[in-house]
């Protein structure tokens, strides 16, 4: 977390947003004369708001923005309706997570509605809201994300100068065999397993086992995947509780050391957010307890109540996962691998029509779709080369995988750097190359798209911008072939 690269500071400069954002909506929330649970939502609110939202363009985040509070008041007002009918409640929450985790299917905006529906409900929980409150409540919900959207769209719009990457498009399929809508199962039934076992433990906090379940269940696609997050968020969990034992309980609630630690955790979370869940769950564990200590209801005992049900939730999402319409980690990351391996092809085939001369290919677009591409393999493989994962072979297979998909990452960039170059030219030598390299695609994946590259007759045989592409080509054609031996017969995803 400390040594990662951030390229334009781009991770420092949101995280630095965040505090700004959240800080003057709960400030206006207070000179607003709102009460501190209503300043507590509006803070809450707006975090939800500049966290979840990441849809590639500027455009469309400030769309899925406006949609927040479409979709949250409502289910805020049906949760605060609901408080004194714990059945129906419960019932209606579930839907809630249902419907939450099925939007996943229609990519960033269906994401961050769905986390931002959930959590206007576990809000109402967290605060106990009642219908008289609720007026409060969507005043407070109203300003900050105003004030949210003024920073982050007006007053300090990092993304329109380092637009966010566009995440890959979710794995498709039909019916069943679309892993959203499995998911979608599986969160509700661990849900569903959560809310009764966690009011065994606690009639009043019972909603941190179902918040456990739901986050584990965010940005997961496969059985490994949900047990390694659950996993990390048990030792978020753990450290957090610790840290707040040691700061928060002493600070009773004092509101300016509050006001400032909880900011610091605010920037923890979006710091931390991209490279560690365990580190994101340390800060959001610390957060709670400060906020806890606001309202006044902060003790140890609280702290260890928030330990269990943390416990109920990671078995509960354990046992779904398990049981429950299972989707296997050699699923997830062969689709994953099949897509990076196409974009390889995809970028390779564009490189060398602009090499070409054809000045309509974008391989850089390409180059761009591969490097999102692997960071979702690397997230599906995960859970192979952890370091707690016994099975020796299957985790050197794991690796060896990734270690040749990143070479092929760099071969593509390389080549991709060439046909940039506007005084490269077509040399015939390219298209043997670029066949070969569909070959080896083929090879692995048993069908390529079309060749789109055809030999151009009486074109320079030698240009200096030709020989490096060549270069590349043969690194990319090496590395696909090494590929087929830990992807074919024993799959180094299969556990």
């Amino acid at each position: 977390m400390f040594t990662a690269p951030d390229p334009g500071l781009f991770r420092l400069r949101i995280s630095l947003r965040a505090v700004l954002g959240i800080g003057l909506a709960v400030a206006l929330c207070e000179l607003a004369g709102l009460s501190l649970p209503a300043s507590v939502t509006g803070g809450l609110s707006a975090l939800l708001a500049l966290f979840t939202v990441a849809d590639p363009t500027v455009r469309d985040q400030a769309g899925t923005t406006v949609l927040l509070p479409v979709v949250g008041l409502p289910v805020l007002a049906l949760a605060t309706a609901l408080h004194g009918a714990p059945t129906v409640r419960d019932t209606a929450w579930l839907a809630v997570v249902f419907a939450g985790v099925y939007a996943r299917r229609w990519g960033p905006r269906g994401h961050a509605l769905g986390i931002f529906a959930f959590m206007t409900f576990f809000i109402a929980q967290f605060l106990h809201a009642v219908p008289d409150l609720l007026p409060e409540l969507y005043a407070a919900v109203a300003l900050s994300l105003a004030v949210s959207s003024a920073v982050r769209f007006g007053l300090w719009c990092v993304e329109r100068r380092s637009p966010l990457p566009a995440a890959p498009a979710p794995l498709a399929g039909r019916g069943l065999d679309r892993p959203a809508t499995r998911q979608a199962f599986q969160a509700t039934a661990a849900c569903a397993f959560a809310t009764a076992a966690g009011q065994l433990l606690s009639h009043e906090r019972w909603y941190w086992a179902v918040g456990t379940v739901w986050w584990i269940f965010v940005n997961t696609a496969s059985r490994g995947e949900t047990l390694i997050r659950g996993f990390r968020r048990v030792v978020g969990t753990v450290t957090g509780i610790v840290a707040g034992l040691l700061i928060a309980v002493p600070l009773h609630g004092a509101p300016a050391p509050t006001a400032a630690l909880v900011a610091v955790c605010v920037f923890g979370i979006f710091y931390t957010a991209a490279l560690s869940y365990s580190w994101m769950m340390f800060f959001v564990t610390v957060m709670a307890g400060l906020l806890y200590g606001l309202l006044g209801v902060l003790h140890p005992g609280l702290l260890a109540l928030r330990l269990a049900e943390t416990g109920v939730g990671a078995l509960g999402a354990a046992l779904a996962v398990a049981l429950v319409l299972p989707i296997t980690t050699h699923t997830v990351t062969d689709q994953w691998v099949r897509r990076a391996l196409h974009a390889v092809h995809d970028c390779t085939a564009a490189a060398a029509r602009r090499l070409a001369g054809d000045a309509e290919a974008d391989p850089a677009s390409g180059a761009a779709e591969l490097e999102a591409l692997l960071g979702r393999v690397r997230q599906a493989v995960a859970p192979l080369v952890h370091p707690l994962n016994p099975m020796r072979a299957r985790k050197a297979r794991a690796r060896q995988v990734l270690a040749l998909l990143d070479v092929c990452a760099r071969e593509t960039r390389g080549l991709v750097a060439v046909a940039a170059d506007p005084d490269a030219s077509h040399d015939a030598r390219l298209t043997a190359a670029c066949r070969r390299v569909e070959s080896a695609v083929e090879s692995l994946l048993g069908a390529v798209p079309e060749r789109a590259l055809t030999a151009h007759e009486g074109a320079p045989v030698h240009h200096p911008g030709a020989e490096q592409a060549l270069s590349h080509l043969h690194g990319l054609e090496r590395a696909l072939l090494a590929l087929a031996a830990p992807l074919r017969g024993s799959s180094p995803a299969r556990a």
